[in-house]
């Protein structure tokens, strides 16, 4: 997938038409994607590109805080510069407004189909612990099984916990272990047991959790995400 630079609006010319074609030919690739239901990185990438520019937009005194870490020293200086040349410039001032106000429209629009997408597969996603739910649930195994009713996909799971201005978000760690085919005796509790009896040293008493679809959607682009996002939410609802 050919990325957006994080100052994409700011690179070179400040020319509407052509941030225009930049964007859209951007804008178009990643609807491709999700035509093929594929979300991720696709999604998460067009979500951050739309929040630099709303927080650019909106607030030139927090661009160190809000703009990525991985900028480099010349593109911050070279944001800031841009903001006074804006505040002393009408004509650059009304170019920047019109590529942000396009851009984040647009962005808007792929964004509400993708999650649409994301909503739809999480609808039809249903979670559900393999056996007895020990007290800690912090990491496990999660299950996955789709509508090719073929194998159960075996994770190891950690959740983590990450601050980001001032606010903790929950977060997850995966582990591809192995797929098992499905058959009589390859049960989601035949392989919690089998797990606890290969793993006991990292895993005695785990939290397993099967997670079902019918759906035989991109496992790695968009089922696999969608489930370890689901089980964080299922978990945080079921420790509360």
């Amino acid at each position: 997938m050919k990325r957006l630079s994080e100052t994409w609006f700011a690179d070179g010319y400040i020319d509407f038409e052509q941030k225009k074609y930049t964007l859209l030919a951007y804008l178009q690739e990643i609807s491709g994607y999700f035509n093929e239901n594929k979300l991720y990185p696709q999604l998460a990438d067009v979500v951050f590109h739309y929040n630099n520019l709303r927080d650019f937009r909106e607030n030139r005194n927090l661009l160190r805080e809000k703009f990525p870490k991985t900028l480099t020293a010349v593109n911050m200086e070279r944001l800031q510069l841009l903001y006074e040349q804006m505040i002393a410039d009408d004509a650059v001032m009304c170019e920047m407004e019109e590529i942000i106000q396009y851009a984040m429209r647009k962005m808007d629009h792929t964004i509400k189909n993708g999650t649409g997408i994301y909503e739809f597969v999480a609808e039809q996603m249903n979670i559900t612990p393999v056996g007895l739910v020990p007290l800690d649930m912090q990491e496990g195994y999660m299950l996955l099984c789709d509508g090719r009713y073929s194998d159960t996909l075996v994770y190891y799971y950690r959740l983590t916990i990450f601050e980001r201005h001032d606010e903790r978000y929950r977060g997850i760690h995966t582990q591809y272990l192995s797929a098992y085919t499905k058959s009589f005796n390859n049960t989601c509790e035949n392989i919690k047991t089998e797990l606890i009896r290969t793993r006991r040293e990292q895993l005695p008493n785990p939290a397993v959790y099967k997670i079902e679809t019918d759906l035989t959607f991109p496992v790695a682009e968009t089922l696999l995400p969608i489930a370890k996002r689901s089980l964080v939410k299922y978990l945080a609802i079921n420790a509360a």
